[in-house]
């Protein structure tokens, strides 16, 4: 039963493994990209100090830089969301499983107590 399961969602894993493989891609292109803005605006501002840009000219290009800055950091907080709330589904499904356990636990605490209450009615008996 288990190998006729495995075999109808091996097609289903290998999407879902592309899927995760472009989303990684696109995750370091993005880290990527920031770094390389990040290492621009740092030239930019030691150009500004050695006076080799204009107060006028650092400013447009700095504005530039930074709006493209923004633009990935809030691309990648959106995507994290959307992570989130996927693991948030599946942590629905988690408590069920907890909450079954808890209740075998309960089970086994009024065993130990009936298993308690034997031992008193024993010694009673004696």
């Amino acid at each position: 039963m288990f190998l006729l399961d495995d075999l109808l969602m091996m097609p289903a894993r290998g999407i879902m493994a592309v899927f995760r493989e472009v989303y990684n891609a696109a995750q370091q292109d993005a880290a990527s990209e920031s770094e390389a803005i990040r290492t621009e605006l740092s030239e930019l501002y030691m150009r500004l100090e050695t006076q080799q840009l204009s107060e006028a000219e650092f400013d447009e290009r700095e504005r530039a830089l930074l709006d493209r800055l923004d633009e990935i950091e809030t691309a990648r907080t959106e995507a994290m969301k959307i992570g989130d709330e996927e693991s948030a589904d599946d942590a629905d499904e988690e408590p069920d499983e907890i909450e079954e356990d808890e209740e075998e636990f309960d089970d086994e605490e009024f065993d130990e107590e009936e298993l308690a209450d034997d031992e008193l009615e024993i010694d009673d008996e004696e």
